[in-house]
């Protein structure tokens, strides 16, 4: 079975993970709460590159346990897991030989993250698809997003203008060769079968960059589905707004939905407003009757930790579906 009509006929439900050095603030900083996703907070609150990365020094997550995730995800009924390789921070959950702020050689963990859960779903036979921003990088001086359409999102930026102020002197096709590609071939050649590749936010990346991603990844691995966020329609699915929930019928086209458990997607160590187990069957008989997967997400604190509530309530998922 091709990865296209797995995705049409048994996908259904998928779990996504945000993880990265955004976990560690928690959704605060300096005396300031933040009041949107947890993961923008180095946009937010206009977090120097120097200062954000010293965070990097400070992840030793020593309660990780690529199993304890895959095996939770399986638990709960799901039949794939999405994590993310780099966010839009710029650092990477897996070894990069292209750039040292990652999780291997920048903190004192110095575990390749990727690497270890791509092990855990090859041995729970889970398929693995892998999250990774490919226009927007804030730590990169030529990072994405620099439009003068596109400001910001919720009174943030998309582009690094506090570090990297001058937008007119950036050229993305520079971090789009320099990092974006090299890094798309190491865990699309490193890490198995990926289920599918997970892009975000298309604002400037041209026609021309996204046919080039598309083809590097098909060349690598045919059947690999990109969602439609690498942008300029050549997606091999569609991935809704987030939070998304659509009442119409979808024919013909593979679409899914990215939802959160809580309110954010990365740990915010505040934000307690939890869907039940309830709502979180309700919300997959909804979407899969429509022929909609349901990718819903959850952030793992500093440690590794998956928060209990999330635990209780996907567990509960699991027994209800039994």
């Amino acid at each position: 079975m091709t990865n296209k009509e797995w995705f049409k006929k048994e996908a259904k439900f998928g779990l996504m993970i945000h993880w990265g050095l955004y976990s560690l603030l928690a959704g605060e900083y300096r005396g300031q709460r933040i009041d949107m996703i947890a993961e923008w907070a180095q946009s937010y609150f206009r977090i120097p590159n120097e200062e954000y990365s010293q965070l990097a020094k400070a992840f030793n997550p020593i309660y990780f346990d690529a199993e304890e995730w895959v095996k939770l995800a399986k638990d709960a009924g799901m039949n794939y897991i999405v994590v993310t390789s780099k966010h839009h921070d710029g650092f990477c959950m897996f070894k990069s030989e292209y750039d040292n702020y990652n999780v291997v050689d920048a903190t004192p963990f110095g575990r390749d993250v990727i690497g270890e859960i791509a092990a855990a779903c090859k041995k729970h036979g889970l398929k693995l698809g892998l999250y990774y921003s490919q226009e927007l990088d804030w730590h990169e001086p030529n990072g994405g997003g620099y439009h003068p359409d596109h400001l910001n999102v919720c009174d943030t930026h998309w582009t690094n203008n506090w570090d990297y102020p001058d937008d007119d002197a950036k050229n993305y096709e520079q971090c789009f060769r320099d990092k974006i590609l090299p890094q798309i071939r190491e865990i699309l050649t490193k890490y198995g079968d990926l289920c599918l590749l997970w892009c975000d936010t298309p604002i400037s990346i041209t026609p021309a960059q996204s046919q080039e991603l598309r083809d590097l990844v098909k060349s690598l691995q045919p059947d690999c589905l990109l969602n439609s966020r690498i942008g300029n329609g050549l997606g091999d699915y569609v991935s809704m707004g987030d939070n998304e929930i659509p009442d119409e019928y979808m024919e013909g086209v593979l679409v899914e939905s990215p939802t959160t458990l809580n309110d954010t997607w990365g740990f915010k160590y505040f934000d307690d407003n939890w869907k039940n187990a309830d709502e979180v069957i309700r919300i997959k008989n909804h979407l899969n009757a429509r022929g909609v997967n349901y990718l819903l997400n959850v952030g793992p604190d500093h440690l590794g930790r998956i928060p209990a509530p999330a635990l209780e309530i996907l567990r509960e998922v699991g027994k209800r579906a039994e």
